[in-house]
C-alpha cells in the first residue's frame, strides 16, 4: 500500500534540512580553517574547542584539538597554553608528558592565568612531573587564589591548616577556605567544619570578616 505524499513530506523536509545543516557545518569548518590560516585567533580557538568536545559538525578528536591549541599556544595565547598543558598532563590527543604540561603551564602562569597557576600548584603538591615541593605549591596556589580561583583557594587554605609549605596559620587557613565557600564551593563549605576545629570564636570571626572584605574588594575580579 502506498503512503500518501502529504505524510512523506515532513520526513522529506527533515532529511533536506538535515543535509543543509550538515553542509553548513562543513562550510563553517572550512571557513574557520581559512580564517585560522590567515591568523584569526578566535577561529583557531573555535576549531580547538569544537574538536575537543565534538560539536559543530565534527566528531570529538583530541589529536586535532591539541593541534589547534598548539598553534594558539605558540602564538602566546595563555588560555591555549593552559589547555594544551592539561592535554599533556592527561594524555589527551598527545603522549602523556607531565614535563611538557608543566612547561606550557609555566608560560601561561607567567601571563597570570589562574588556571595554569593552580595546575602548577597542584603539580608541586602532588609531585606530578616535578619533585614534590609544598612551598612552591603554596606560592602558585597563592597567585591563583588571589585571582579568584576557587580550587586554589580551598587547597591553599588546606595547606595553611596542615602547616605544609608554610607555617601553620589557622586564621589564614579558615580565611581562604571561607572565601572559596562564599563563591559557592560546597566542598569548601563542608571543609570549614574541620578547618575551624580548635579555633577560638574570635579567630573564626576575624577570618570571616577578612573573607567578607576580600569578597567586597574583589567584586570586579569575580564577575
Amino acid at each position: 500500500m502506498s503512503v500518501p505524499f502529504n505524510r512523506l513530506l515532513p520526513a522529506l523536509l527533515l532529511a533536506v534540512c538535515a543535509s543543509i545543516a550538515l553542509a553548513q557545518d562543513k562550510i563553517n569548518i572550512d571557513d574557520l580553517k581559512v580564517r585560522s590560516d590567515a591568523g584569526d585567533r578566535s577561529a583557531t580557538r573555535q576549531l580547538a574547542e569544537m574538536y575537543y568536545v565534538g560539536r559543530g559538525g565534527v566528531e570529538q578528536n583530541f589529536s586535532e584539538a591539541a593541534r589547534w591549541y598548539e598553534i594558539l599556544a605558540k602564538q602566546g595565547d595563555r588560555r591555549a597554553q593552559t589547555s594544551l598543558g592539561l592535554m599533556y598532563a592527561r594524555g589527551y590527543g598527545v603522549k602523556k608528558d607531565p614535563q611538557a604540561a608543566h612547561r606550557w603551564w609555566n608560560f601561561a602562569a607567567a601571563q597570570n592565568d589562574p588556571g595554569a597557576q593552580y595546575n602548577l600548584g597542584l603539580s608541586y603538591a602532588q609531585g606530578d612531573g616535578v619533585k614534590q615541593d609544598y612551598e612552591r605549591a603554596v606560592q602558585w596556589y597563592s597567585k591563583a587564589a588571589s585571582r579568584g580561583h576557587v580550587q586554589a583557594q580551598h587547597n591553599l587554605g588546606t595547606l595553611y591548616h596542615e602547616g605544609k609549605g608554610a607555617a601553620r596559620d589557622p586564621v589564614r587557613a579558615y580565611f581562604w577556605v571561607k572565601v572559596a565557600a562564599l563563591q559557592g564551593d560546597d566542598i569548601s563549605l563542608e571543609s570549614l567544619k574541620a578547618v575551624g576545629q580548635g579555633m577560638s570564636a574570635s579567630q573564626i570571626r576575624q577570618a570571616e570578616d577578612q573573607a567578607e572584605e576580600w569578597m567586597r574588594t574583589n567584586k570586579k575580579l569575580l564577575k
